[in-house]
């Protein structure tokens, strides 16, 4: 009984150790005088620099779920940066809510970069970040916004969207796009029609990008969230959590990521 006790003991230390090997802290930093309050994750076992990753929120703004991300992405070997789209880590609680930061946002463009690159310059000046190995993934609202950043052409080596809309008012141009693209949306998903998914394939053929645009049969909106099922009885939303989606898709974006930013 003794041996027992002692091996639980051991194999509960050690998954505790593992686990305490990814680090995260909140961290505040601003752009034109909005304060902008994000997460950090990474693993603290590994020596050296690596690639650097940003996460960009759903609709519902910077919470818990971008952070699980980020620490998923810390558990990976990348250094992650959760950031504050909407400003003081503002969150939303009604879609109503959501759709006005949301909009807010996107519908400012001047807005968005500045807060995109206040990000951008945090993640690169931390300690553990290769600063020329920078990608960024998002989700919904946030998938939108790497999309529309690669578009722009940020610094970024690599983008993946989930479950984000492919609409623009800015296509990407040839030349201009320095990312590598993944796109990653459900085939019964109201808000990214096939006509949405067909248009974007269109345009990064003319632009010339490297990409690829993944669609899951079934799938709604939100897919990756485990919460969206609630979020969709709650407010009568076309929103379900897909988990072979959200697998696969998390597996594809991995190795998409690797592959991108060298890592494997």
């Amino acid at each position: 009984m003794k041996e027992i006790l002692l091996f639980a003991g051991f194999m509960l230390a050690a998954a505790s150790a593992s686990h305490a090997a990814v680090q995260g802290r909140e961290v505040t930093y601003s752009a034109n005088g909005t304060a902008l309050k994000g997460y950090i994750a990474y693993d603290d076992t590994i020596k050296g620099k690596r690639p650097g990753i940003l996460v960009v929120h759903e609709w519902w703004g910077h919470n818990e779920y971008a952070r699980k991300r980020a620490r998923m992405l810390a558990e990976r070997g990348y250094a992650a940066l959760a950031l504050d789209m909407y400003g003081d880590g503002k969150q939303a609680h009604h879609p109503d809510d959501a759709g006005k930061f949301a909009s807010e946002v996107s519908q400012n463009e001047v807005l968005a970069k500045a807060r995109f690159e206040a990000a951008l310059n945090v993640l690169k000046q931390e300690k553990t970040v290769d600063a020329a190995n920078i990608g960024a993934i998002g989700y919904c609202f946030g998938g939108s916004v790497v999309l529309n950043m690669a578009r722009a052409g940020e610094p970024l080596k690599a983008v993946a969207s989930f479950h984000g809309g492919l609409g623009t008012q800015k296509p990407a141009v040839q030349g201009r796009v320095k990312a590598r693209i993944a796109s990653f949306t459900g085939e019964d998903d109201p808000m990214i029609p096939a006509a949405q998914v067909a248009a974007f394939r269109q345009e990064m053929d003319k632009a010339g990008v490297t990409y690829k645009a993944v669609t899951y049969p079934g799938a709604k909106h939100a897919f990756t969230n485990p919460a969206a099922d609630e979020y969709g009885r709650k407010f009568n939303l076309p929103l379900a959590y897909n988990a072979a989606a959200d697998k696969d898709s998390w597996d594809k974006g991995l190795d998409f990521l690797a592959d991108a930013l060298k890592t494997k």
